[in-house]
Order: structure tokens, then C-alpha cells, then sequence
């Protein structure tokens, strides 16, 4: 994230529709999957401005926040919540299984290797833990603002469960998010791309979506908007929206023999079954 994007979100954060809208339905649906269970220790990687740190500090314990960017950690430390660790996200100075939570808010369109984060984060994570990755969908929508916010992709849904599956994590939740306001959102930028490929817009302007502010009645209306698909995403993943957001689980390495044991030609499934889970987990 370039300089200007930085700025432009640590002074929209707690005001503006969009900030204040995935913040309240990432966080439900996660609710949701945990079930009132506490995690024990909670991971937030590439915390950014910190936006998500004071509600995931209510929703467990043992906070750590991390960032690359030395600014970006001293304005989380600010909010005088968890404790900041300056590191990359896919080189994490964490000891294996950390972590019974771990948080990734629209991170992993910023780091060029998706796969080796998530692979990571696998690695931190405690048998039956959770993760949750929030980013933005639709290849075919990246434009300037995502160059802006240095973004090296968008997302589909498939995209995020080969990701998954990869990484030996099981998705339990995985939804499009923004979806009653996309419609507008998507030709808003379609349009601004085409008008920068027409010439009719500099290309260098660091202007992005966020840059147009609207009076606070609508800006209200806008958050109802946005999160009034609660109505349907608590209990549904739904098939369109703006941004993707995902909550997946480590599984225990039992249940995970029991899941692929059937899958096992007969002789093989036989043979397994002579081998304790702690024999394999030392191979």
C-alpha cells in the first residue's frame, strides 16, 4: 500500500460506510462459526491501521498484531490494544500451532505468493483453530484504485477454495460480502477505468473509490445498505458481492484420517489403521 492509500485509510476508518460495514458483518459471520467460544490467542497479520484490533481484542484473548510497514504498527500500538510485531506475513516469528485465531483483512491481494502465506498460517495455527481472510473479488474489476492500494490480484470463490484445500485447511464459511450495493459499485469503476484508458482521467491520480466523501445522512444509509445482507449471510454464503470474505478450520489430525480413510483402496485403509496418529504426525 503506497503512502497516499495509507493516509487516505487511517483518516476513514471509523466514519466512513464501507470500513464500518465489513467490520460489523466480517466479524458476525465469524461470531457466528465460533459459536461464543473464546479463542485463546488471536493473530491479526498485516494489521494495517488497526481497525479490526479493539472488537478482536473483546472477541479473545492473547492479541497480537502484525505489520510490515513500521507506521502502520504505530498507529495499531496507539490504540493501546494487543501487541505489535513488525514481520512479513508469510515469515511469521511465531512457534508452530500459536494460534487459535488468526485474522487476515484484506491482506492477501497485497503479498505475491498467496499460497505460502496460507501455508503459514496453517503452520500457526492449533488443531481445530480458525481462520478468516477477507479480499477484494472479481478479476475482472481491478482497476487504478487496486494499483493504488498495491493489490497484486482479485479473487473468485473457486480461487479461494483451491487456495484452501492446498493448504490443508477446511472452509466452513465462504461468502460473497457487499452485494446489494455491487451492482453500482461495479459500473462506478468499470467506468473510471474506461475513462483512464480513454485519457479522460489521469492515470496518476491517487485519488481512489474512498476519495468521495458523501454527506453523513447518506453515508448512513450506505452502512444500511451494506449491511442489512446480514438478513441472508448469517445463514447463507451468498453468490455475489464486492469483497469475499472466508472462515476456515484446521482440523484435528484424527478427524482428518477419518475423513480420507474411505477415499483408501481397501488394503491401504487396512494397513492405516495399524498406525497411531502420533506415529504419522512424527513422519
Amino acid at each position: 500500500m503506497n503512502s497516499s492509500a495509507f493516509e487516505q485509510f487511517k483518516a476513514l476508518e471509523e466514519s466512513h460506510w464501507w470500513f464500518r460495514g465489513r467490520r460489523r458483518i466480517y466479524l458476525e459471520l465469524l461470531r457466528g462459526v465460533l459459536g461464543g467460544r473464546r479463542p485463546a490467542r488471536v493473530l491479526d497479520i498485516g494489521s494495517g491501521v488497526g481497525g479490526f484490533l479493539s472488537q478482536l481484542d473483546e472477541l479473545g484473548d492473547g492479541l497480537i498484531f502484525t505489520d510490515l510497514n513500521a507506521d502502520a504498527l504505530n498507529q495499531c500500538r496507539s490504540g493501546g490494544v494487543g501487541q505489535g510485531v513488525r514481520s512479513s506475513a508469510d515469515a511469521l516469528p511465531f512457534r508452530d500451532e500459536s494460534f487459535d485465531l488468526i485474522c487476515l483483512f484484506d491482506v492477501l491481494e497485497h503479498v505475491e505468493d498467496d499460497s505460502g502465506v496460507l501455508s503459514e498460517v496453517f503452520r500457526l495455527l492449533r488443531p481445530e483453530g480458525h481462520l478468516l481472510i477477507s479480499v477484494p473479488a472479481h478479476a475482472w474489476l481491478f482497476s487504478r484504485n487496486d494499483e493504488i492500494a498495491g493489490h497484486h490480484r482479485r479473487y473468485n470463490r473457486r480461487d479461494l477454495q483451491g487456495l484452501f484445500k492446498a493448504a490443508g485447511l477446511d472452509l466452513v464459511r465462504c461468502s460473497y460480502a457487499n452485494t446489494l450495493l455491487f451492482p453500482a459499485i461495479a459500473i462506478f469503476l468499470l467506468l473510471a477505468r474506461g475513462l483512464t484508458a480513454l485519457g479522460l482521467s489521469a492515470r496518476d491520480s491517487e485519488r481512489t473509490n474512498l476519495s468521495w466523501r458523501v454527506p453523513a445522512p447518506i453515508e448512513n444509509l450506505l452502512y444500511l445498505a451494506f449491511t442489512s445482507e446480514l438478513v441472508l449471510s448469517r445463514h447463507w454464503d451468498l453468490p455475489l458481492g464486492h469483497s469475499i470474505v472466508a472462515i476456515a478450520r484446521r482440523q484435528e489430525l484424527g478427524a482428518r484420517l477419518v475423513t480420507l480413510r474411505p477415499q483408501l483402496p481397501t488394503e491401504i485403509r487396512a494397513r492405516s489403521a495399524r498406525v497411531s496418529p502420533t506415529a504419522l504426525a512424527s513422519d
